[in-house]
């Protein structure tokens, strides 16, 4: 699989990766932001306007670019998991772990028997349709980044356990989701969200696994690299369509004045 194939390594080795959120389901969004030159990409398939039918395209259009894909699901269940690295998905982002239990459970699915409880299929794009043969499975499990997403109060609390889990590579925040569940809704400034923060980087920190976050601007970086976060997402295709489009409508309107 390329370049996704060293995903998941970089991650664990520390290093600083930068990426966006595609929920536009567009393969042209997907192929503009490849070439932009991030890091992975999450094609978004929770809160995103495409479907698991869009997902093949913008799958191509990253590989064509040798940017590797990262996919969130509607919910972390076998079918959709095994759906989507079927198809080929470098990394799986599940939303909503609150547990270790939950925690288990996915990280099961990411990885085929019997280290996990993924079901095997040779001809299939994730594995390269069958050219590594039977030999070329279990070597799979190893490459597939596992993103779980700390979004409530008891994921915090739950974050020391999932962390210690073998393929829960990344422990990914997203701050509106547990800005809301904390009662201080998109207060990232607030000393309870710092604290959560603070609880999850040393729960990472203790088990060798990565620190993730959605930056609602480039600007709020430094906030959480200084906590040890070093798997990036910037915005989203669509946020930063808008944003541009405003920008140019706004100095375009402004110099005519």
């Amino acid at each position: 699989m390329a370049a996704g194939s060293e995903l998941r390594r970089r991650v664990l080795a520390g290093e600083t990766l930068v990426g966006t959120f595609l929920n536009l389901g567009s393969p042209v969004a997907a192929e503009v932001c490849a070439r932009a030159g991030f890091d992975w990409l999450l094609i978004d398939l929770e809160h995103g306007a495409g479907s698991e039918a869009d997902l093949l395209p913008a799958l191509w259009a990253a590989r064509a670019n040798g940017t590797p894909t990262v996919v969130r699901p509607e919910q972390g269940t076998r079918l959709r998991i095994g759906r989507l690295l079927d198809l080929g998905a470098d990394g799986i982002m599940v939303p909503q772990v609150s547990n270790e239990e939950e925690a288990r459970e996915v990280v099961s699915w990411l990885r085929f028997q019997p280290a996990g409880r993924r079901g095997v299929a040779l001809f299939t794009r994730g594995l390269d349709y069958g050219t590594g043969g039977h030999d070329g499975v279990q070597p799979r499990n190893d490459e597939i980044l596992g993103v779980l997403q700390v979004e409530s109060a008891a994921a915090v609390l739950a974050a020391e356990e999932v962390a210690a889990i073998d393929g829960a590579d990344v422990l990914f925040v997203g701050p509106t989701d547990l800005t809301h569940a904390l009662g201080i809704p998109g207060q990232i400034d607030h000393p309870n969200y710092q604290a959560a923060l603070e609880r999850i980087s040393v729960a990472a920190r203790n088990q060798g696994k990565a620190l993730g976050v959605l930056l609602w601007k480039p600007e709020d970086v430094r906030r959480y690299a200084d906590l040890g976060f070093t798997f990036f997402a910037i915005s989203s295709d669509g946020s930063l369509l808008d944003k541009a489009a405003r920008n140019a409508l706004d100095a375009t309107r402004t110099a005519l004045v």
